[in-house]
């Protein structure tokens, strides 16, 4: 035997059942206690209280959970808004245009002067600079079909309270001098169909070739010329509706029914005084406008326009009566070369504007241009006109003009121009005070945007 074998159980002895050891049983016992300690005893079933707290704390939960899911869905909804709002600006902003055009001239002139009886009195230098023009447009399309336009005009830079304190007793500063602000265009305008558009509002007649077009960089001359100043004002817009039809290919009718001119005996019933500026204009006698454009042949433009007044006093001068104006002109382009050429007339009815030989009121010129290369352009031009040509005027009241000069485009919207005019002064002629008299010469610059 050998020295640990007293620690060996003893062997069971016979074939049945025997009661456990007591080391088995102590092993048995200190089983139950690890499974014990392992598998902890199931808790008790919970009380209908305990479940209606558990429920209160679940409800509490999810509606915590809700409001935070609301206040999400608002801030996404909000900044949604925020994006659309911003898109909805952002195309507005898109449907609304602002440019404008301007031009600043000087002027190196001698104009010939005469006394009330026709008698030279000497020369008279009109050497001057001018921020002629500024005009500011504004235009915003509403939809395809529907669009305003406008153009608010600042003349010669500065508006003097006081023309007399500010240019002397007689409040003369020189030809042109008048500073003003005037609303050339404010309309709205409608395409019914593509041959037919309807206008309302205050907008440029449709009568001769710079009416509608006079931006600097679209004619050549630092200044207009002047057969559209003094017989067809420059620029001459009414009130009133129009309505522009294409006829056939080529083919273009303009109407305008508006208000008519107010002209008085002191100003020699000029027609270039005529228009009143949509200012609280005296609306007793309208006019009726029509012009016929032809352009079936490239490079080929023939208009014709009339213009009918009923009374050009508006009923305060009963020795006034109608007025009639037709207009003809033609451009013609042949590569470079281009030539233009208009003829207007007024007849005015009544014994005022007869005794002073405004009845008859006329017109015309002619402008060759070449175009050397995209930038350098040549001209030359002839006007007369005379706005006292009836048979009982005074006498010697026709203008003549020679211009020659040239147009330096920097861009098609920025242009350099100078010319060297000549002007034959009448005796007894008036003319607008948007001309510049007399033989120099004239600088300018143009621009559009």
């Amino acid at each position: 035997m050998t020295a640990y074998s007293h620690f060996r159980l003893p062997r069971p002895t016979g074939f049945g059942p025997k009661a456990p050891t007591r080391h088995f049983a102590l092993r048995l016992a200190l089983l139950a206690s690890a499974l014990a300690a392992t598998f902890p005893a199931c808790a008790e079933e919970p009380t209908m209280a305990q479940l209606a707290a558990e429920v209160a704390a679940l409800k509490k939960q999810l509606a915590q959970v809700e409001q935070q899911l609301q206040q999400q869905q608002s801030t996404q909804n909000q900044q949604a808004r925020q994006i659309a709002s911003s898109a909805q600006a952002s195309e507005e902003a898109s449907k609304t245009t602002i440019g404008g055009y301007g031009e600043v001239n000087y002027h190196n002139l001698r104009a010939d002067q005469y006394d009330a009886g026709g008698n030279p009195i000497g020369t008279a230098n009109n050497d001057l600079v001018d921020l002629r023009r500024l005009v500011v447009f504004v235009g915003h399309d509403f939809s395809d079909s529907l669009r305003f336009r406008s153009e608010i005009e600042f003349e010669h830079a500065k508006l003097a309270g006081d023309e007399a304190a500010a240019c002397g007793a007689t409040g003369d500063c020189g030809p042109g001098s008048r500073g003003e602000v005037d609303i050339e265009q404010a309309y709205v305008e409608k395409d019914f169909s593509p041959k037919l558009t309807a206008r309302a509002g205050v907008f440029l007649m449709p009568v001769g070739i710079i009416n509608e077009s006079h931006e600097p960089p679209t004619f050549y001359g630092v200044e207009r010329n002047p057969v559209e100043i003094n017989i067809i004002p420059s620029t001459w817009d009414e009130p009133g509706v129009g309505l522009s039809y294409q006829v056939s290919d080529g083919l273009a009718l303009d109407t305008a029914f508006t208000s008519g001119f107010k002209l008085d005996a002191p100003t020699n019933y000029a027609v270039y005084e005529g228009p009143q500026d949509a200012a609280k204009a005296s609306a007793k006698n309208g006019a009726l406008t029509a012009r016929l454009k032809w352009t079936s042949i490239p490079g080929l433009t023939l208009a014709g326009s009339v213009n009918y007044q009923s009374n050009v006093s508006q009923g305060d001068d009963p020795s006034a009566g109608n007025a009639l104006l037709y207009t003809a002109d033609a451009i013609w382009n042949r590569g470079p070369y281009t030539l233009k050429v208009l003829y207007a007339q007024w007849n005015l009815a009544g014994s005022g504007p007869r005794a002073v030989g405004a009845d008859l009121q006329r017109g015309w010129y002619i402008e060759p241009s070449y175009m050397l290369d995209e930038h350098l352009g040549f001209f030359t031009r002839y006007n007369r006109w005379d706005n006292q040509a009836g048979s009982l005027g005074p006498g010697s009241t026709q203008f003549s003009q020679w211009n020659v000069g040239l147009n330096y485009w920097l861009s098609p919207g920025v242009v350099l121009k100078a010319d060297y005019q000549h002007e034959s002064i009448p005796r007894f002629g008036t003319q607008s005070d948007e001309t510049t008299p007399g033989t120099g010469f004239n600088l300018g610059v143009g621009y559009q945007f």
